[in-house]
């Protein structure tokens, strides 16, 4: 396949239309932030729009070659005949994949009220008083609205990389790693609703007998009382859900990168060139929740000063396989049992060694 050539932009043709689509959205969001004072706008449309990047690539023989209305998909003409003749199945697998984390996603931000257009992420309140004025309009502009668009945009430059390639068929490695996503969007979806049933039951007091399976655990009163899960996926990782959603996108970004179908990879503009720009959505998803994760410890912490800390001692903040090192370090130290009894309480299944 000849290079694909560059649009009078200097990006690659295949990025003209998500380009303003994101530029597009980022300013739209951005006003309505502004004009409602509710910066959680991004929020509101962060579960559909790495399914829509995904679905512009991994259908592009489908769009016309201009926009019938501002914002409708387009594929300049320039493009490779060979990209936009046929469809790329790698490129419809990862869609496939993306639009069941879209769905997951989409399930649990409803249920949690998330799409009401009054609620706002409790972090930004937080960061609200902790800057000026200016300053946090200043941080609204460029990282609510406009680099967390950009880090969605990012997350599908795996399906174009998979719709360059063009694979006659599926290979091995497109069928190992798709299977590992779904068992990773499993995990995650168990995760979600362990969380979901802890905050209810500490809400309400009440456990529901209608609790989704992996999630119907027995909580206490000591439970609700110690203000964050212990138990279930939450007493191997503080975060398995940030662990299934960082390794969830990795996945993504490995399945064009190992297929061994077509490998080469488009072309990108020398001003924007490294040798890692593949990894991009790798490296972006992980920094991302990675900030995110210290920002959201702090505030619980903060919350549950005693309790917390414990549980930072005890259990690993995402790989599991750490928390049984960190429980044999306290037992060397002596500190075990009174840690556990902060963290898990004195439930019998819980004095066992991790």
């Amino acid at each position: 396949m000849s290079p694909l050539p560059l649009s009078y932009s200097g990006i690659p043709p295949t990025f003209q239309w998500p380009v303003n689509f994101c530029l597009a959205l980022s300013t739209i969001t951005w006003i309505l932030g502004v004009i409602t004072g509710n910066v959680s706008q991004v929020d509101r449309v962060w579960t559909f729009l790495p399914a829509i990047y995904a679905a512009y690539y991994a259908f592009i023989p489908l769009w016309p070659t201009t926009s019938p209305v501002p914002l409708y998909p387009y594929v300049p003409e320039v493009v490779d005949p060979e990209i936009v003749d046929k469809f790329s199945p790698r490129a419809l697998l990862m869609f496939g994949l993306i639009f069941t984390w879209m769905c997951r996603l989409t399930y649990n931000t409803w249920r949690r009220g998330l799409f009401n257009l009054k609620d706002e992420d409790y972090r930004w309140e937080i960061l609200r008083k902790q800057m000026s004025p200016f300053v946090f309009q200043l941080f609204n502009l460029t990282f609510i609205a406009f680099t967390q668009n950009v880090m969605l945009f990012l997350f599908a430059l795996p399906v174009q990389i998979a719709a360059v390639q063009q694979p006659a068929a599926l290979s091995t490695s497109d069928y190992v790693l798709a299977a590992l996503a779904l068992i990773d969007l499993a995990c995650e979806f168990v995760s979600d609703n362990q969380q979901y049933s802890y905050q209810t039951f500490k809400r309400s007091g009440v456990l529901d007998k209608n609790d989704w399976p992996g999630a119907r655990i027995q909580w206490t009163a000591a439970d609700a009382k110690r203000g964050f899960a212990t138990r279930g996926l939450w007493a191997w990782s503080r975060h398995p859900n940030f662990l299934c959603e960082q390794s969830f996108w990795v996945i993504i970004n490995l399945i064009p990168l190992l297929g061994p179908e077509n490998p080469q990879l488009p072309e990108l503009p020398l001003t924007s060139v490294t040798p890692l720009w593949p990894l991009l959505p790798t490296l972006t998803v992980c920094s991302l929740f990675f900030s995110s994760t210290l920002f959201t410890e702090s505030i619980t912490a903060s919350k549950y000063p005693k309790g917390y800390a414990a549980y930072q001692q005890r259990v690993s903040m995402f790989v599991p396989f750490l928390t049984p090192v960190w429980g044999l370090l306290l037992q060397l130290q002596g500190k075990k049992e009174k840690v556990d009894a902060l963290v898990f309480g004195q439930r019998d299944e819980m004095k066992k060694t991790k």
